[in-house]
């Protein structure tokens, strides 16, 4: 035996892989195992034969032997995970589908984890397209354990890598099938593997397979589907080597503080929606052949019925590109449709149109885009959010450079209403724009957002401000200062209020603002000049102990005569150490700053250029000394400070003045002194000129604001004048009605007075008459009665009708008003005096059977009576006829009194011929 196991452990691996012995093979694996951790690199001679002969790995992983497939599936991760690439995709094609059929439904847990581990691998090395192809086609296993083991596989399959990297649409179109398994393990881990992808995909996975699923199976789903809501977003756990390499890239060269922390989270960033899942579908076959002719119709609900089946149609995840022109005029011609539900329905078909096609609708966007923002004037709330949406979807399917034109033209525009949707959709592509707007973008956007602040309405000011400030969230407050500073300290704060709770997807380049930082000279330029002036000025260390009094003076006088001191500009960069004893210097390097700050010569110290270009005078000066008044005397220094003399003579210059060196600290010190007092005093004028320039602002930001609250004020006050106005007239209106109505009652009333007058004269004629039977008042009443009817009778009955006296109970029916109404009018005629005179006459009543029981006495009938009262000779009461004539007489008295006063009042016409 160990023989056998001296002549085995001597075989090579490839030999030892296939042999007979599950023991050898199991060692063999181990051994392989234990070599490919200890490799080098990928390119190590171990991985050799095994990437020649893939098919020895076929057999590892499906090892008949449990243990010995166990350890197989361990020296296969190990040879994928430091063979790399190569050894993934020379061996995936073969390994693949043994793996899912023999390792994945193994009874030993060590065997499923390292079978799962592999696939996972073949994810991170290899295309993941290929490998879910592999695993998919396993679905079809006529085993339902092996269907069970690749569905699980799948769930962790997308829960370490997400759907972003691995694509889930053939997995979505083969769950229907799985869900109708007969197996109960099966439909189990379908039902895990869907919930999985809904952690991912969300409501963009249902369009692909929700349909062929039993109601029973939606509903358990969906009740699934609720817990995952209260879930946190998914984060990608794994990552694949293209994902690592970017990762390590962007961690090792953080160009900027966070960079580097947010990698992994920026590689394994992606949406992901319906569009990207869903297969194109063509939609212009599906068009009712009769769309355009209904379209067209003169009635509206053939119009509506007409997009509504266009809707219908195109209201799918992804539409296949066709030439949609003609539809989009037809559906830009109903935006200007005058019944708003025909536009609220074509507004929403274009919605569904631009997610549809996404970029292949931006071809669209000219035609459509104008008549839909036009149309936002509609105030109906329905409307203006379907108009809304719709051009949040062209504005999707473009970018914000397309748009702006159109934007910027309608917030022109002489509506309000269009006005402000205009600025509202505005500042949704502002904070959904994914592209940063260049600077003539930016600056025609704040252009016309600053008129905006200025608008009469608070909610077009409020929009303004709302522009500016998610604006300057995308580009930055630096690149937004030059549109900000005109305006008040109200608005800018109102600007950063919206600045600080914008929320945008686009930020602003970061690098320009960052950038000039690090440009700027830094401590290189800095070395160059301690080096070479402190290397040049180390020998000759008396040689700047000396600057004489001539030059102090001279540096006070003039500050063109004080650039000699430059000498010890090199001593405050570092170039001269303090030891070499330099303290007067450094107390005439102080002195020359100082004299500087006033003239201006500070600044010429203090450029990064200056400091550059200065060491080339310094190198010189300690070589060769003359006498200094060859600087005094020469054209001037340049901008560099450099002496245009020699640079020997200010080699004269230490012997030539020994003496003198207790001279100019005293007069530094008072020169000192006196620049310090200076410098005290442009100090106060400073903070001075600043709190003025502050307290300037200030008022200026109070006269703006009581500006607008008196143009406020001015446009409260006109509209009370105006709405003043409008009563005054209706007041002067209702004052007119009420004196035309008094003078027509006034009118009446002298009417009415007149009438009574008539009457009352009339009925005193009458009365001056000795009063007779009642059969002598009846002929009377006969009388009146016919001269009334010929009254009656008259065309113009404007106020005869009114002069006929009321006799309730004595009187015929005819007698009274011919109508009601009148009956009514002339109730109030009759005198209380009358009404005594004819009380008598109240009192009577005709006997019954007689001819007057009827109580009607027209005319003709009571001259029917009389005529044959006269035949008789005898009334029916027994009168003589002597009394009819008599009545006959006073009623043509009566009547002709009654053509009188006709005649006065013009209404005379012929009497009749008795």
């Amino acid at each position: 035996m160990a023989e056998q196991t001296e002549d085995f452990s001597s075989l090579p691996l490839p030999d030892r892989f296939a042999h007979k012995n599950w023991k050898v093979r199991k060692e063999g694996y181990e051994e392989a195992t234990k070599q490919f951790q200890k490799s080098p690199d990928e390119s190590d001679p171990v991985f050799r034969p095994f990437l020649q002969d893939p098919g020895l790995w076929k057999g590892a992983v499906a090892d008949s032997n449990v243990a010995a497939q166990q350890e197989g599936l361990v020296a296969y991760c190990a040879f994928l995970k430091y063979a790399g690439l190569q050894a993934c995709s020379r061996t995936r094609s073969i390994t693949a589908v043994p793996i899912v059929e023999k390792g994945l439904p193994s009874t030993r847990p060590a065997a499923k984890t390292n079978a799962l581990e592999a696939l996972l691998l073949f994810i991170e090395l290899d295309k993941p397209d290929l490998v879910i192809e592999d695993i998919t086609g396993t679905l079809s296993h006529k085993q339902p354990k092996v269907i069970a083991a690749a569905l699980s596989a799948l769930t962790a399959i997308y829960h370490n890598y997400g759907c972003k990297v691995v694509d889930a649409k053939p997995v979505l179109k083969s769950l229907p099938k799985v869900f109708g398994h007969a197996d109960k393990n099966v439909r189990a881990e379908a039902q895990n593997l869907t919930v999985e992808l809904y952690r991912w995909l969300k409501e963009a996975m249902k369009p692909l397979f929700w349909g062929d699923l039993k109601p029973v199976q939606q509903q358990d789903l969906e009740k699934l589907f609720e817990t995952v809501k209260q879930e946190p977003a998914p984060k990608q756990e794994r990552f694949t080597r293209a994902q690592q390499e970017a990762m390590a890239a962007a961690s090792a060269q953080p160009d900027e503080p966070g960079e580097g922390a947010d990698a992994e989270e920026d590689v394994a960033e992606g949406e992901i929606d319906a569009f990207d899942l869903a297969e194109p579908v063509d939609i212009m076959a599906k068009v009712p052949a009769n769309f355009h002719e209904n379209v067209a119709s003169s009635k509206w609900k053939d119009r509506k019925d007409a997009i509504d089946a266009l809707y219908a149609v195109a209201n799918v995840p992804r539409i296949k590109e066709a030439p949609f022109d003609e539809i989009m005029r037809v559906l830009a011609k109903c935006m200007k449709d005058a019944n708003i539900m025909v536009v609220t329905v074509a507004a929403n078909t274009i919605d569904v149109l631009a997610k549809g096609l996404r970029k292949g609708f931006g071809k669209y966007r000219p035609v459509i885009m104008a008549p839909i923002m036009e149309r936002l004037k509609e105030k109906k709330q329905t409307v203006a959010d379907a108009l809304g949406q719709a051009l949040d979807s062209v504005f999707a399917s473009t970018d914000l450079s397309d748009c702006l034109e159109d934007i910027l033209e309608f917030l022109k525009h002489k509506n309000p209403q269009v006005k402000q949707e205009t600025l509202k959709f505005l500042i949704r592509c502002l904070r959904n724009t994914r592209d940063v707007p260049s600077k003539a973008e930016t600056k025609s956007i704040a252009e016309a957002a600053t008129k905006l602040l200025t608008e009469s309405s608070e909610v077009t000011r409020s929009g303004g401000a709302e522009i500016l400030g998610t604006l300057m969230k995308i580009m930055g407050e630096r690149a937004m200062n030059p549109y900000l500073d005109g305006l008040d300290d109200i608005r800018k704060t109102k600007i950063k209020e919206f600045f600080d709770t914008a929320q945008v997807k686009a930020k602003d380049r970061p690098k320009p603002i960052i950038g000039p930082p690090k440009t700027a000279p830094g401590p290189a330029p800095k070395r160059t000049v301690v080096k070479k002036p402190g290397a040049g000025l180390k020998k000759p260390a008396p040689v700047s102990t000396e600057p004489p009094a001539e030059e102090a003076r001279a540096a006070i006088l003039s500050p063109t005569r004080a650039k000699p001191a430059t000498k010890g500009i090199p001593s405050k960069l570092g170039g001269i150490p303090k030891s070499s004893g330099l303290a007067t210097p450094g107390a005439g390097l102080k002195l020359q700053r100082k004299l500087g700050g006033p003239g201006g010569a500070v600044p010429q110290l203090s450029s990064p250029q200056r400091r550059t270009i200065s060491p080339p005078v310094e190198e010189p000066t300690p070589a060769a000394q003359p006498a200094p008044s060859q600087p005094k005397f020469g054209i001037g220094r340049g901008l560099a400070g450099r002496p245009i003399a020699k640079p020997t003579a200010p080699e004269s210059a230490p012997p030539s003045n020994p003496a003198s060196n207790q001279g100019p600290p005293g007069l530094s010190v008072i020169e000192r002194a006196e620049l310090e007092e200076l410098r005290l005093e442009k100090e106060r004028l400073s903070k001075l000129t600043e709190d003025l320039r502050s307290e300037r602002a200030k008022l200026n930001s109070e006269i703006n604001e009581l500006q607008n609250q008196n143009a406020q004020l001015i446009e409260d006050h006109t509209r009370d004048v105006l709405s003043i106005k409008a009563k005054e007239t209706q007041l002067v209106r209702a004052r007119s009605d009420a004196e035309a109505a008094e003078q027509t009652v006034q009118k009446q009333q002298r009417e009415i007075d007149r009438l009574k007058r008539e009457l009352t004269r009339a009925m005193r004629a009458n009365a001056a008459s000795p009063p007779e039977p009642y059969t002598d008042h009846f002929g009377l009443n006969m009388g009146i009665n016919e001269a009334n009817a010929g009254i009656y009778q008259d065309d113009n009955r404007r106020s005869s009708i009114h002069m006929a006296p009321r006799f309730d109970g004595a009187r015929p029916r005819s007698y009274i008003s011919s109508s009601p109404s009148e009956e009514k009018e002339n109730n109030g005629l009759t005198s209380p005096g009358l009404t005594s005179r004819f009380a008598s006459q109240r009192k009577f009543s005709p006997p019954v059977g007689s001819t007057y029981s009827s109580g009607r006495g027209s005319p003709a009938r009571t001259s029917t009576r009389a005529g044959a009262t006269g035949a008789d000779g005898i009334t029916s009461q027994g009168e003589p006829a002597e009394n009819w004539r008599r009545a006959a007489e006073v009623t043509s008295q009566l009547k002709a009194r009654i053509e009188q006063m006709k005649a006065r009042q013009g209404l005379s016409r012929p009497p009749p011929s008795h």
